[in-house]
This record gives C-alpha cells, structure tokens and sequence, in this order.
C-alpha cells in the first residue's frame, strides 16, 4: 500500500458508479490534446477500468475540457480523443465534459456539476457514486457533490492537494481497489 494510502471501507452497495477524471488519471495529460494519435493510458489504467467492469459497475468520465471555450479545441477534436480512449480501454458508459474557460459555470471543477450530471444520467444518488482523479479539483468536486473522491498523484499534484485528499492512492489500481467491494480487492 502508497505510504499514507487510506484504507476504504465502503458503504453497504458502494459504489454503483465509478467516474473518472481524463487527462493525467486515464491518459496521459496533453495540454488541449485534440489529436487522437497523442492518446496514451496511464499506467495500471486498463487494468483498473477492466477490475471496476468486472464488478458491473457502470464506468464514466468527468472531464474539464477548457480548450473548447478557448477557441483552442473543437467538439469534433475532443470527440475524436473521446473515441481514441474508448479504443484503448474501452466503452464508457457517459462522458460529462466542460467546455468553459472563462463564464461561471456549475461543471467546471471543483464545482460539482459534472459529477452531479454523470450521476443524474447513470440515476444513482452522489452519494454511491466515487471521482477518481489526479488534482485537488477532481476530488473537490467530487465531495462539493456529496461523491467519494479518490485522488491519485502525478508530478502535476500540487503537495497541498495530497494533504487535503481524504483518500489517495499510488496508481489507478490501488484507487480502484479501495472503492471496490471486497472481492474485487
């Protein structure tokens, strides 16, 4: 177990959904990446999609995409990298993307709409749901919601974001299996 990794012992029937965050937890962060080609997964990522699935636990994304409100990225680039992740690992079951940069907005995180959304859509209180993510936002928007956030450091985590996360984990793998029932551990 990472140092400090927090043991979770989940409620009764947790999660019914598992969400996470795209660039820098599924696949490696490109800044503004609208091409398909520049996708690649993170480490133990197929692994981890492949143990929640395994569960029939529904899988989603809650993704930031500030480069459409930018004027950076188009809906088709974001789509067409959307498509590329599905092919490495596989189909989702709902992609809930922000577009915004500079309006307010209740998605962007560390607001909780996404989350809220992808729960809304998958009809399960935020509760039973858990946001796997790599920054300090991903979980903040997963416990603004009432979600159970996990967050898995990379070299972009902020330290002060790990002091703050309530749950953190090594790799995708770990998160995974600190959400899972037991078997799946």
């Amino acid at each position: 177990m990472f140092p400090g990794a927090v043991p979770a012992e989940p409620p009764v029937g947790f999660p019914q959904a598992v969400l996470f965050d795209r660039d820098g937890t599924l696949v490696v962060d490109v800044p503004y990446n609208g091409d398909p080609a520049r996708v690649v997964p993170m480490p133990t990522a197929r692994e981890a999609v492949a143990a929640v699935r395994a569960q029939g636990i529904p899988v989603g994304v809650v993704s930031d995409q500030s480069g459409v409100g930018r004027g950076v990225l188009t809906w088709r680039q974001v789509v067409a990298v959307q498509r590329r992740v599905e092919d490495l690992l596989g189909p989702f079951a709902l992609w809930a993307v922000c577009p915004h940069w500079d309006e307010v907005c209740d998605c962007r995180k560390p607001a909780p709409g996404l989350v809220l959304a992808a729960c809304d859509w998958l009809g399960i209180p935020p509760a039973q749901a858990a946001v796997i993510g790599d920054i300090g936002a991903d979980t903040a928007a997963a416990r603004a919601a009432g979600a159970r956030g996990v967050l898995v450091p990379t070299p972009v985590t902020l330290p002060e974001e790990v002091r703050e996360a309530e749950v953190f984990a090594s790799d995708l793998l770990q998160a995974v299996r600190l959400v899972l029932p037991e078997p799946a551990r």
